[in-house]
């Protein structure tokens, strides 16, 4: 029997593993000391002053629109070709999402779209932005930061599929996706076939001390524990109509529930595997890099493939993505050979929820035409050759037999 290849795979070393069993014997099982090394030690991968890490990378979408003040009415542009929770953050907050079309050859928001949306409407329509780096090439967030600032938005970067990806800024410089110089937040999800792992979670990665604590608030039910930011009295805190005498700090049981939060905190066991998938992140990057090349080389020629992901400086490669004619014929093909392809993703403004707010088929002529023809390729790093010759083999034989 052959072995399935996934379009993803986790892979977890004796070291993860150890990580995590240090982490079970230890007094913490969750709210401990792992999550704080954790966050310190992605922020400094990213190059943020801060992170905060959460329960999943949905969790991570819904404290960011939360932190930004999304209510009722608010319109957030974003790209229909991403995972539904990059919209419904905007959704969870009451507010309205408008999906912009993707550039045809990067697969990324059109920063042109969002353009046009922006200059045909009054200014204040809008509220911010959400774009993605799909696939885990790392959207030009300074051109995105420069048309933010013209009509007063915020900007959420969904990078859950790019962390350790990069663009070149104008001045040639690398600018690491969350590094919290352009967007006012950032996301990654260590979901299993992401870059890091560690069963479900996510990261907030940003530059603003307020945003980082009201974060930090909003991830445990909004609960305070600061002498310096209660609103309650000492005597309250202590049960008491008279504060005792000499004493002027609150008790040490004391805490305050001052806005409505949730419990989107991540465990120590997994902050552990994460922290130590961390260390290895890079070599991970390159390889993924080294298959993407691969890949590119070996369909560069042929007539079947209508487009491919680009071999770029600064692709992460969480996928790896090319366009056919017959992907119905080829994918089946494929999982008759135990090659568990995947598509990403249905265009988000046609599923049923989203349709009931007006869009249509017809409205996003570029992300719809990708999606007839897109087929996400098995790309993780323990991909072997052989496997990945496999794969070619076969998607050369559907095409030419």
């Amino acid at each position: 029997m052959r072995k399935i290849i996934p379009y993803g795979r986790q892979d977890i070393t004796d070291e993860d593993i150890n990580a995590v069993v240090e982490t079970l014997k230890s007094d913490y099982l969750t709210q401990g000391p792992r999550i704080a090394e954790f966050e310190e030690a992605f922020a400094d991968y990213c190059g943020s002053k801060y992170a905060v890490a959460v329960s999943n990378g949905t969790a991570a979408l819904h404290l960011c629109a939360l932190a930004l003040g999304v209510q009722n009415g608010d319109k957030v542009i974003t790209t229909p070709i991403t995972f539904a929770a990059s919209a419904n953050c905007v959704r969870y907050c009451g507010g309205e999402v408008v999906f912009a079309d993707i550039d045809p050859d990067s697969y990324l928001l059109d920063i042109n779209k969002v353009r046009e949306l922006l200059e045909n409407s009054p200014k204040g329509t809008y509220k911010g932005i959400i774009p993605v780096d799909f696939a885990g090439r790392a959207v030009d967030l300074e051109a995105f930061r420069k048309l933010a600032d013209e009509h007063g938005l915020w900007i959420i970067e969904d990078s859950c599929h790019a962390p350790g990806g990069y663009f070149e800024d104008s001045k040639g410089n690398k600018q690491i996706c969350g590094n919290g110089k352009f967007a006012e937040l950032s996301i990654f999800s260590f979901h299993p076939v992401k870059h890091i792992a560690s069963g479900e979670g996510g990261m907030i990665t940003t530059d603003s001390e307020k945003l980082y604590e009201k974060l930090l608030q909003l991830r445990t039910h909004g609960i305070v524990k600061s002498d310096e930011k209660y609103q309650n009295s000492i005597e309250f805190a202590e049960g008491s109509s008279v504060m005792s005498i000499g004493v002027e700090t609150y008790p040490g049981w004391y805490m305050e529930m001052q806005d409505l939060g949730y419990n989107y905190r991540i465990t120590d066991f997994q902050a552990a595997l994460g922290s130590s998938q961390l260390k290895r992140a890079d070599e991970g990057l390159d390889r993924r890099r080294e298959v993407a090349s691969q890949y590119y080389e070996a369909f560069k020629n042929s007539e079947y493939i209508k487009g491919q992901s680009a071999v770029i400086e600064g692709h992460a490669y969480h996928l790896y993505i090319i366009e056919v004619e017959n992907r119905l014929g080829l994918y089946n093909f494929l999982r008759e050979h135990d090659i568990f392809a995947q598509i990403h993703y249905i265009p988000c403004h046609l599923m049923p929820y989203y349709r009931q707010f007006g869009w249509k088929e017809g409205d996003l002529p570029n992300s719809e035409e990708y999606y007839k023809h897109c087929i996400s390729l098995p790309m993780f790093p323990t991909l072997t050759n052989d496997e990945q010759s496999f794969v070619i083999e076969k998607i050369n034989s559907f095409y030419e037999g």
